[in-house]
């Protein structure tokens, strides 16, 4: 069966979570976070999904944007960093992440094709248009979906349903795509066809489905079609 529909997970698979520290690192003054930065990066995002799955399990939700709040502040008091400043302008940072080097020209390809595209994410709508303006996205697709729609986090099949109400069709015919090896798996498992993508050379998490295809980054995805 022929894919219609490509949607893509929006952080860490379009969008570079690790930036905002990395960047506000290089800058003068920011001796104290240059020294930790990849710590307190990989702690962010590794409490920030947790905080997700936690949440969705708990029946608490809230939105996004509190989550990864929450998720900076216990790993800036991990990493011993107490500036009020620091954390506005990380958080500031997180609204305008750069997308990764090969992600316009490959969902130009995909549009040039005749596919449609879109974002499924945790994030918030707000935080969505944010990071898709920032990056200069919005010309290449078709529609952002949040899971504030439905009002649990991923990697419940609500959130998933989203695309099947975007997109109808046969669920064989989107290809969804992440780089969180658990939202591929997921996906994989709702029905359909799945890419991971591993940036980080990690192994593939133990759930109840695969993914059919892994990537080392989005540059060769259009060669899958």
């Amino acid at each position: 069966m022929a894919i219609t529909t490509c949607v893509f997970d929006a952080y860490g698979t379009l969008y570079d979570v690790n930036a905002a520290a990395r960047l506000l690192a290089q800058e003068p003054g920011q001796d104290a976070l240059a020294a930790v930065w990849p710590e307190l990066a990989a702690h962010w995002r590794a409490k920030q999904l947790e905080y997700t799955w936690l949440r969705a399990t708990a029946n608490r939700h809230t939105d996004f944007w509190q989550v990864t709040q929450d998720g900076l502040d216990w790993a800036l008091e991990a990493c011993a960093l107490t500036d009020p400043e620091l954390r506005e302008r990380l958080l500031a940072l997180y609204w305008e992440l750069p997308a990764f080097a090969e992600v316009p020209d490959m969902l130009g390809t995909l549009k040039a094709r005749g596919l449609q595209t879109a974002i499924l994410s945790n994030g918030s709508p707000d935080m969505l248009r944010g990071a898709i303006d920032s990056a200069g996205l919005a010309p290449l697709l078709d529609a952002a979906l949040s899971v504030e729609e439905v009002g649990v986090f991923k990697p419940h099949d609500r959130v998933y349903d989203l695309v099947q109400q975007r997109f109808p069709g046969d669920r064989a015919e989107v290809l969804f795509v992440s780089s969180n090896g658990w939202d591929a798996c997921a996906a994989a498992g709702y029905g359909f066809t799945t890419v991971w993508v591993n940036r980080a050379g990690a192994p593939l998490d133990r759930l109840y489905a695969q993914p059919q295809h892994s990537l080392p980054d989005l540059t060769t995805l259009p060669d899958l079609l």
